[in-house]
């Protein structure tokens, strides 16, 4: 018999209105059914007079559901939480505690840190420490059966939970919230994890807690931050979910992916703030930045201020890009590049008709600095990509086209990102990806498709070779070459799956589409 899930409601800072929240779970619960519980993140208290809480203090009202809240944020508040070990504040509403774990009959496992970050010792009563996040770790996560844990409530939000995620509004992931948040989030990989302080709402997209093709499949997790109650802008402040205690859970049915699942957005901060300290990012080598002149014969550059960088007597020396061993068709600086392809120059990267192109439109995306695949670019580079793949694809579909968008890995010396367009009328994305994977099959070449939002750095490490195609719904296509692979494989699927292209006018405003 399946296990009956758990129905919950989480909630964003109370204030102090008690009463608004109280009357809005009568309501809900009156039109839903009743719900297990309610927990509250954030300020449960706040600068209002007490006369609402005595009511609930003293039993004239009561919490029409058993309600577990955090403790102080600020020093203001930190009277109302007499017991740091966590005690009953009123009938059905409960004090948790500073930091630990509430195991519930059915097996619900629910973590909690109250307060917010401090660095400073001694720690003030409404504050966590580094020690505190690390205790909390070493509790849960030394054992080798530790799979996670079901619910992780803090008010303060996790720093850097906007990477690889959807927008988050008016709030900074990258400035705002708490670096050993995002620590305690990356080991105890929560289910669900509940957050405030913002006065915002935000349902982030799930992530994964695994490396896909390098770690066995576990759980996503699901950050949502919530609104403060009665807010005038009527953001949403309540949350309400169902849940089966993953301790129940076939592992089949937990590690299920959503379809829109993303990376782990604290893969690369999580050590940095295991110790407790907010290290800034490095900074990511700077590209230069330049313009060729095409109607000169020797291609001299010129700086993107348009003066003559030989003239200059103090030019300002940006950091260089990495430095192709020899010469390189493609790296834009060098005078093997054919430059009547060149078609458009960006900052980091620039476009190009491919020689022996497969149609009058095939494409290349390039990085004007030396870089061998899209492993070892570095960020502004790698956004700067994603860039001409959206304006390439704005412009392909005005024309009735779709993209296929593949790279090769392998023998070869400096990125090249093909694009290669296909009539609408031609055939549908499906067809496309099994055409690649009829193909792939034949040839005993395993192509994996990855998750939509997957991080290509998150799967093939930094000279690893391998083979790539990414369609126009943003599906991927992924093979690691561990022997010889047909050098020509994509250029072949297209060949032989895709004739339609070969009869098509000829485009020759690809460049207008990315000035604009």
């Amino acid at each position: 018999m399946a296990q009956k899930p758990l129905r919950l409601l989480a909630c964003g800072d109370v204030e102090g209105k008690f009463d608004v929240l109280f009357n809005r779970v009568r309501a809900i619960q009156k039109k839903s059914g009743n719900f297990d519980l309610l927990l509250c993140v954030g300020n449960f208290f706040g600068s209002t007079p007490d006369a609402e809480w005595e009511e609930y203090k003293t039993g004239i009202k009561k919490a029409p559901i058993q309600t577990y809240v955090l403790g102080a944020n600020n020093q203001e508040t930190v009277k109302y939480f007499q017991d740091a070990d966590g005690c009953e504040l009123a009938e059905n509403i409960t004090y948790l505690g500073r930091k630990g774990i509430f195991t519930g009959s059915s097996g619900l496992q629910i973590v909690y840190l109250s307060g917010t970050e401090s660095l400073d010792e001694p720690v003030p009563g409404y504050s966590f420490s580094p020690k505190d996040v690390s205790s909390l770790r070493t509790m849960l996560c030394s054992t080798s059966q530790f799979k996670g844990v079901d619910i992780l409530l803090t008010s303060p939000w996790p720093k850097y939970v906007g990477n690889f995620g959807n927008f988050s509004g008016e709030v900074d992931t990258k400035k705002c919230g708490s670096a050993l948040v995002s620590s305690l989030a990356t080991g105890l990989k929560p289910r669900y994890h509940f957050a405030a302080l913002e006065k915002t709402y935000y349902e982030r997209l799930p992530y994964r807690n695994h490396i896909v093709l390098q770690e066995n499949a576990q759980h996503a997790t699901r950050f949502i931050a919530l609104a403060n109650v009665g807010n005038p802008e009527k953001k949403k402040y309540l949350y309400a979910f169902s849940i089966v205690p993953m301790k129940l859970m076939d592992t089949a049915e937990l590690v299920k992916q959503p379809p829109d699942v993303t990376e782990n957005p604290y893969r690369k901060s999580g050590k940095e703030a295991s110790i407790g300290k907010q290290i800034p990012a490095p900074e990511e080598e700077t590209a230069c930045q330049f313009f060729f002149d095409l109607n000169e014969k020797q291609g001299r550059k010129r700086s993107s201020t348009g003066r003559d960088s030989k003239s200059s007597p103090h030019p300002k020396q940006p950091r260089k890009p990495p430095q192709p061993p020899g010469p390189c068709w493609f790296c834009l600086a060098s005078p093997e590049v054919e430059k009547h392809l060149v078609v458009n120059i960006g900052t980091h990267c620039y476009l190009a008709l491919a020689k022996g192109g497969l149609c009058d439109d095939h494409v290349l995306i390039l990085p004007i600095g030396h870089y061998q695949s899209v492993v070892e670019l570095s960020a502004e580079v790698v956004e700067e990509v994603e860039k001409y793949k959206a304006t390439l694809r704005r412009f392909f579909k005005s024309r009735g086209e779709r993209c296929v968008l593949f790279e090769r890995n392998y023998k070869s010396h400096h990125l090249q990102l093909q694009v290669i367009p296909v009539p609408l009328s031609c055939c549908t994305t499906d067809d496309i990806k099994d055409a690649f994977i009829t193909q792939a099959q034949e040839q005993q070449i395993e192509l994996l498709e990855i998750p939509e939002h997957s991080d290509i750095k998150q799967i093939a490490q930094p000279g690893a070779a391998y083979f790539y195609v990414e369609l126009d719904t943003g599906e991927k296509l992924f093979h690691r070459i561990k022997k010889n692979f047909p050098l020509q494989f994509g250029r072949f699927v297209c060949i032989s799956y895709f004739k339609c292209i070969f009869t098509r006018p000829t485009v020759n405003k690809v460049e207008s589409c990315m000035d604009s």
